[in-house]
């Protein structure tokens, strides 16, 4: 059943962003393409909200058929803490596309999301850290809840960020799977993996439609009102800790300018070459750039290819 509904979900949201486009193009909301700067794209209207979020369409639609299943189709009312903490992201980003506020802030207002579930959740936050990992780390084991801004900070081409979510939500979702399957008589822990197909579904459902629109070259730009809440929920163990590894790796590589050892620019963006269409890497620390530097220079389709098939 809950296929059924993600299934609806997805035909809502592909149905919702078109109704949305036809409203800011009306209401003159836009943006530019920063990757395409200097050429005929770069000066193509894109239409956003303010300033480039049409990705609360689908955390709308996302809310909205998850509340209905969880609620008329299951009756799991104790579970709607997480849900607060989505609508908390989902609100944070929108806030975030209207006023842009500094980067710093948004390492620390997801926190402020994360409370409500914090306050009910009961388990242990404990990962294993891989063993062939341990001696280059020096511990064993990480306490780890969130991994909210992943999706925000490995992105800046076009179908980046709403790509590797659909990739994360398939892994997370077959993990999922395979774990019922193996857990024979343990309905609780069957529970817990099948609350999370709940959410997974919808989530991979709502994105495919907005990456349909999102795809190189993108009709609409997602906004930080998607990157927060697609990457806000989870417990993690050692084997989704692996799911993130690239985020994990563009995060480390983002370290000395998020912290301001090294002068940060607002966009970390590769260089555009308007001649021959093609990006080239920089040294600002991102795996945009560093796949870039190490492979060379690609247009914007192709290094997204890589990037999806690295995640």
């Amino acid at each position: 059943m809950n296929g059924a509904f993600s299934f609806v979900g997805f035909l809502t949201t592909l149905r919702m962003i078109l109704v949305a486009f036809r409203y800011l193009v009306r209401r003159n909301l836009f943006g530019f393409d920063l990757n395409k700067a200097g050429t005929p794209q770069g000066n193509i209207k894109v239409p956003v909200f303010s300033p480039e979020s049409l990705g609360i369409v689908v955390g709308i639609v996302f809310l909205a058929v998850v509340i209905v299943f969880l609620g008329v189709a299951i009756k799991l009312h104790c579970r709607f803490h997480s849900l607060t903490s989505i609508c908390f992201m989902i609100l944070l980003g929108f806030v975030d596309d209207v006023l842009d506020i500094p980067w710093r802030m948004k390492l620390v207002l997801p926190l402020v999301a994360a409370l409500p579930l914090l306050m009910a959740y009961t388990g242990h936050t404990t990962i294993v850290i891989p063993k062939p990992l341990i001696p280059h780390i020096g511990f064993e084991s990480l306490d780890l809840v969130f991994c909210t801004n992943s999706i925000n900070v490995h992105a800046g081409i076009n179908g980046l960020e709403v790509g590797q979510t659909v990739i994360i939500a398939s892994a997370i979702l077959i993990h999922n799977i395979l774990q019922i399957v193996a857990s024979t008589g343990n309905s609780e822990y069957q529970l817990a993996h099948l609350f999370s197909i709940h959410l997974i579904q919808p989530l991979f459902a709502t994105s495919l439609a907005l990456l349909s629109y999102n795809w190189y070259p993108s009709a609409i730009f997602v906004g930080d009102t998607y990157i927060y809440f697609a990457g806000i929920l989870g417990h993690f163990s050692e084997t989704l800790l692996i799911f993130f590894a690239p985020q994990v790796i563009n995060f480390i590589l983002s370290i000395p300018r998020i912290a301001g050892i090294i002068p940060c620019p607002r966009h970390r963006l590769p260089r555009f070459d308007p001649q021959t269409g093609l990006l080239t890497g920089t040294k600002n620390g991102t795996l945009v750039n560093f796949c870039l530097r190490r492979f060379g220079k690609m247009s914007e389709q192709s290094l997204c290819i890589v990037l999806l098939s690295i995640q």
